[in-house]
């Protein structure tokens, strides 16, 4: 018998032949890709590529989306740079050992989120926040890799400082970085544009491998380890307490890619999407990265599509990405001439793709206050970075702020209807909101003192909590006092026993009667 804490499973399906094609199709790209992401985050390149053989497989066996492919991608590892590059310096075997226990605490927590129910967390995360935090990152992301796209040693700890000092120091320009990393951008971008399955990431790196070996593009990888490390715990645990707060941030906003992307296609598909075993899957990638040595993983845009349009039909063609990694890797050496500039390139074209300024223009004519979060998350990211999960604290503060403020507002309507003046309540009403809710009331009664009843429409009131309804009687206290007859019109059905119960012993109550819903007129004045 399954256990009703664990979350719900569909039922397993043989591999078809579209997931057998899918999956070396998939591979191809994520060796490169990985290597990149690799420098991005800060570990060696060998890391990379423990990371995507183990990430892919497993998310697939527990995570529940037909087509995500999970491992190495750009935002986690710039959240997973961010992290530890103010502890230590990158690159370092003590580095890569805080990079999987990073990991590991990432996918302890996505796993106890998923286990919990904690799936609603995928819904809970504000779209101006994830919007802002995408798009600052990117930038970043780009000015991380332009002093190695173009040959210059840039020792910055802000990226975007580190990228202006490599923009402006032309002097120092190499030109076979230079001519690599552009090329492999325009092959990656151009690539996508006459076919969706156009393999420029396999391209550049076959021809960056093969340019390296004559010495030309300037720096190269060096030497890859060839073989997969067998699972170890031997990792730096005193650590936990300065990595917990990063891995919680990790754990939730690298979520944001996997979730929108498997319920994207789950959409498309007309399909369920369980949030809470994506959660379990996600965090055993991230276990079995962490074990094997790797970094923190995500779920990857451009190879969920690439896995789909190469005709996967199941879950079977991310386990055969992972085992065709494990296959290529005694290849792995040869991969030691690619030049980083490649890598560079390949870097900042996934990023490019991170970019969509779509959002900030409809926040912009929608919601102001929602453009209010996401371009100081966007801002944030930029000036705190390399702790950039800082930024995404504070835009997670400013959404929260945004939400209490929209709550504590209330706006009324008022109108005549010959001596019936009628005020119409919208908005949450409760103790946050009961002082505006009586200061508003008691200005639309002052505005209005030769009316003759007064007809109070409840209908759009989202939610009434019984310190609104004291202050609706206090207000209604005064106005029977006066002599004017009152009454209630549309009372919303979850606040009507409330109201009634409060009202139906009071004094004023007796005067008061609750009659007909009357509708509120299509336009009001206030």
């Amino acid at each position: 018998m399954r256990l009703r804490w664990l979350p719900s499973r569909t039922a397993p399906t043989w591999p078809s032949r579209g997931d057998l094609l899918a999956g070396p199709s998939v591979a191809l790209v994520l060796i490169p890709q990985s290597l990149a992401y690799a420098e991005l985050a800060g570990v060696p390149p060998e890391r990379g590529l423990f990371t995507a053989a183990a990430a892919p497989a497993i998310a697939a066996i527990a995570g529940s989306s037909r087509y995500l492919q999970s491992g190495p991608v750009a935002l986690t590892s710039l959240l997973t740079l961010g992290a530890l590059a103010p502890l230590m310096a990158t690159g370092t075997a003590e580095y890569a050992a805080h990079a999987a226990l990073l990991a590991i605490l990432v996918g302890i927590i996505r796993v106890l989120l998923g286990l919990l129910r904690g799936g609603a967390l995928s819904y809970l995360m504000s779209q101006p926040v994830v919007a802002g935090f995408t798009v600052g990152a990117a930038m970043l992301i780009v000015a991380s890799q332009l002093p190695t796209l173009l040959g210059v040693s840039a020792g910055a700890d802000n990226p975007l400082v580190g990228g202006w000092l490599a923009i402006t120091a032309v002097d120092q320009w190499q030109l076979g970085p230079v001519l690599l990393g552009l090329s492999t951008i325009a092959i990656l971008l151009g690539g996508r544009k006459l076919h969706a399955l156009f393999p420029g990431a396999l391209l550049a790196t076959v021809a960056g491998v093969i340019l390296g070996a004559t010495g030309f593009g300037g720096a190269q990888v060096g030497a890859i380890s060839g073989g997969l490390p067998l699972p170890s715990l031997d990792l730096p645990w005193a650590s936990v307490g300065a990595l917990l707060i990063p891995a919680v941030v990790i754990a939730l906003v690298g979520f944001a890619e996997p979730a929108a992307i498997a319920r994207r296609y789950a959409a498309q598909d007309d399909e369920p999407w369980n949030a809470n075993r994506e959660f379990v899957g996600q965090g055993a990638a991230n276990l079995a990265s962490g074990l094997l040595s790797g970094y923190s993983v995500g779920g990857s845009f451009s190879r969920t599509a690439l896995n789909r349009l190469s005709g996967a039909t199941s879950r079977w063609s991310a386990v055969f990405t992972g085992l065709w990694v494990l296959v290529l890797l005694p290849l792995a050496p040869l991969l030691s001439t690619l030049p980083t500039a490649v890598l560079a390139g390949l870097v900042i074209a996934a990023a490019i793709s991170l970019v969509e300024i779509r959002p900030f223009r409809e926040y912009w004519r929608w919601s102001l206050p929602q453009f209010g979060v996401a371009v100081p998350t966007l801002i944030l990211t930029l000036l705190l970075a390399p702790r950039v999960e800082l930024a995404v604290l504070v835009g997670v503060g400013l959404a929260i702020a945004v939400h209490l403020w929209r709550e504590f507002r209330v706006d009324i309507d008022s109108w005549r209807r010959g001596q019936e003046l009628h005020i119409q309540l919208h908005g949450v009403l409760y103790f946050g909101s009961a002082p505006e809710v009586e200061r508003k009331l008691r200005a639309a009664l002052a505005a209005q003192p030769d009316a003759g009843e007064l007809v109070l429409h409840l209908d759009r009131v989202g939610r009434l909590d019984l310190t609104a309804v004291l202050v609706l009687r206090n207000v209604l206290d005064r106005v029977a006092g006066e002599g004017m007859p009152c009454r209630f019109a549309g009372i919303a059905p979850s606040a009507e026993r409330l109201v009634r119960k409060v009202l139906r012993d009071d004094a004023t109550a007796r005067s008061v009667s609750p009659g007909s819903n009357t509708a509120a007129p299509d336009t009001a004045s206030t």
